[in-house]
This record gives structure tokens, C-alpha cells and sequence, in this order.
């Protein structure tokens, strides 16, 4: 047996690995959500979407620029104090290279300064609260959910017409308040009034005090009397017809919402709103595929925050694509204004902000009797052009 000199075999060995091409490092991305906690159902959308939205983006191989997309899951509970937690430990110890999430405005507001001290970009989905992208900002936070103005200003389109008072219902936290505030300043003149404003605790199942005080506000007012809704996760505000609204000619109206929750829009036919997503009202390839992939997988459609998850993953596939690297400065300089299709159809990250643009679309509640859910029915596209989002982040 031949025995040949050490020094020969460690040649041999570096030779070897030399023509061995070194593997690219994966892409490492965090997306901190909602599995458990009162916003679970839409947490476990967003999940569902994302990693939809990242294999439709890439074509189904999961890479960009021959590296591999890797995506770390973390729970905040919806806790504004573990979510904060766990994106500090996924810059530093996990070391990704952006992060995803969350679900509550709550959390997200806590997980801003982190970006910011980690210098790490994250994409806010679907968080709403205006102050993310707007008193809160800092230079590494990007938005592809709807904010609160958005959301406000397309109901405001439904709803603010001449003669009109409106009292709010909405949760005591982030979320609600943004969205009334938004939508107070979204009632454009037209002669709509606000006229009471009723915040609840976010865990309330007797609404019965509230609707009282709802009631008494409009009962006396002239004209057209709505209760406007703004509100998420659990617990049923439209439990609140059951005290005989009608009886003091007063309507309820509200925004989109997942199917389940929309089941309560089933006995509001003719009601309108505004909504971010109605898998049966978009009509491009993104949304097609959506469509027919998650029938596939699920025998169900894509709700709400499903093609919320999906457009995120598609967001941050195509600014990889664009960026040199995926250090954020190279990423933020991808994604300031970059343009990109989605199952809404494009959006576009506003320079001064990185708030989507996007349309949101007028809907009118039909009854049909083969769907559990009340159906929103397109009235109109709200497109970019038609919603004048303020820039609410003080640059």
C-alpha cells in the first residue's frame, strides 16, 4: 500500500475545495406574527400568504440570486413586550437580514425602535395604525399593509354624504383610535358630521353599555344616522343591531374584514364600505393565481390578510431582486419608490414614508344564499390617484 507524503494530501484537499463553488449564504427573513393571542386568525393568514407570495415571486424555487430564502417564525402572542423581544433577538442572534410582521399596531409600534437600533429594515404587514408610518417612522420601517387613512378615507367615500351623522365604535388601543382619527379627517365636507366617538376594551363581549351611549348620541340627530365600525380579532360590535336600531332609523357600516367576521354582514344587505381586499373583486394574474392556488391547498379561498401575507412576500422578493446586496442600505434604496404588482394589483412605496399606495375598493354588502359571509359587491376602485394619504411621519 502506497503511503503518500501529508503535505501531498492537504494540496490535494485545497484543490479540492477551490474547485468546489463556495455556496451562497441563504437569505435569512423573520416574520413575527400573531400564532397565538386574540388576532390568531389573522396572524395564521398573513403566515399562509407570505409564504404563497414567495413562491409565486421566485417561481417556486424559494431563491433569489442563487441564494435560498430561509424564513424564522416567532410568536409575539400579540404582546407589545415579546414582540419587541423577539426582533432584537432575530437581528442579533439570528442574524437575518430583514424582518416581517407584525400582526397587532400595538406590537409593531413597540418593534419600531429596534429597526432602528439594529439599523435592520422591517416590512410592516398587517399592522394598521397610521402612527407606524407616521409619528412612530424611522428609516428602516416599510409598510405593504393598508394604514389607517387609507382605510378611512375609502369609507369616508361610502359614507360622507350631505345630511349625515355618524358615531364611531371602535377598540381602545392603536388600531381604533388611529382609524377614527383618520377617518374624522377623512370626512371631507361634504356635509357628513361625527357626532360621538365610543372606544371599548379590545376583549369586550357585552356591548350592550356602548351601543346605549351610540344610541343616544344619533337617536335625535336629523337626517341619515350610521354607526361606523372600526374594529379587529374577537368579539361581535354588530351584536349591537339586536338592540332595534331601526327602531330609531339608525344603520351600521364598516370596513372589510375576514370571511368569518363577515358573516355578521350577512344581515346588513345594502350596507357600504370600503374594503382592503374581496378575493372576487381584483382581477389580475396575481390575484387569479392566488385564487386558484389556494383553492388547491385549501378548498377554501384567500381571505383578508392572506393576499396582505402574499404581497409581502412578493415586496420583498422583488426588492432583493433589485437591491446589490442585501445589506438595508442597498435594500432601502431598492424599495424607496419602487413599483410592484400584487392580487390587489400595484403599489408603490412612497418615498417620504415607504407607505404602500394602493387601491382599496367601494363595496355594497349582497346577501347570497350559497355563502355564509355577506358579499361585497365592487361599486368602485378607489385607485392610488383617488386616496390622498397624508404624509403623517413630521419629515
Amino acid at each position: 500500500m502506497k503511503r503518500f507524503p501529508l503535505s501531498l494530501c492537504g494540496a490535494a484537499l485545497a484543490l479540492a475545495c477551490l474547485a468546489a463553488p463556495a455556496r451562497a449564504a441563504d437569505i435569512r427573513i423573520a416574520h413575527i406574527y400573531s400564532k397565538t393571542g386574540a388576532l390568531e386568525a389573522y396572524g395564521k393568514q398573513t403566515q399562509t400568504g407570505l409564504m404563497m407570495g414567495l413562491e409565486y415571486a421566485t417561481g417556486g424555487s424559494m431563491m433569489v440570486k442563487g441564494r435560498k430564502i430561509v424564513v424564522i417564525e416567532k410568536d409575539d402572542q400579540g404582546k407589545p413586550d415579546v414582540g419587541k423581544s423577539l426582533l432584537a433577538q432575530a437581528y442579533g442572534d439570528d442574524k437575518v437580514d430583514l424582518a416581517v410582521g407584525p400582526t397587532s399596531s400595538g406590537v409593531a409600534i413597540a418593534m419600531l425602535p429596534v429597526a432602528e437600533e439594529y439599523k435592520k429594515v422591517l416590512l410592516v404587514e398587517p399592522a394598521v395604525a397610521d402612527s407606524i408610518t407616521g409619528s412612530k417612522w424611522n428609516r428602516y420601517v416599510f409598510r405593504t399593509g393598508r394604514n389607517s387613512s387609507q382605510d378611512a378615507i375609502a369609507n369616508a367615500v361610502a359614507l360622507d354624504k350631505p345630511g349625515v351623522s355618524i358615531a364611531t365604535l371602535a377598540q381602545d388601543y392603536a388600531f381604533g383610535r388611529d382609524g377614527v382619527k383618520a377617518f374624522a379627517q377623512a370626512l371631507s365636507g361634504k356635509g357628513a358630521k361625527l357626532v360621538h366617538e365610543e372606544y371599548l376594551p379590545t376583549g369586550t363581549s357585552d356591548f350592550t353599555a356602548g351601543a346605549q351611549r351610540l344610541i343616544d348620541a344619533l337617536k335625535n340627530q336629523p337626517g341619515r344616522k350610521v354607526i361606523f365600525v372600526i374594529w379587529s380579532g374577537a368579539g361581535n360590535p354588530f351584536k349591537i343591531a339586536d338592540l332595534d336600531l331601526k327602531r330609531h332609523g339608525i344603520e351600521i357600516a364598516s370596513g372589510g374584514n375576514i370571511l368569518p367576521a363577515m358573516a355578521a354582514y350577512k344581515q346588513f344587505p345594502g350596507m357600504q364600505g370600503a374594503t382592503y381586499y374581496y378575493y372576487g373583486i381584483p382581477k389580475n394574474p396575481a390575484n387569479q393565481w392566488l385564487v386558484t392556488e389556494h383553492y388547491k391547498k385549501f378548498k377554501t379561498p384567500p381571505d383578508f390578510f392572506t393576499a396582505g401575507g402574499m404581497t409581502a412576500g412578493i415586496a420583498l422578493v422583488e426588492a432583493l431582486k433589485k437591491a446589490a446586496d442585501t445589506s438595508s442600505e442597498k435594500l432601502i434604496q431598492a424599495m424607496e419608490g419602487m413599483a410592484f404588482e400584487t392580487p390587489k394589483g400595484k403599489m408603490v412605496f412612497r418615498k417620504e414614508d415607504h407607505q404602500a399606495l394602493q387601491s382599496m375598493f367601494h363595496f355594497q354588502i349582497k346577501a347570497d344564499p350559497a355563502l355564509a359571509w355577506g358579499v361585497p359587491e365592487l361599486v368602485r376602485e378607489l385607485k392610488i390617484e383617488d386616496i390622498k394619504v397624508p404624509v403623517r411621519n413630521k419629515l
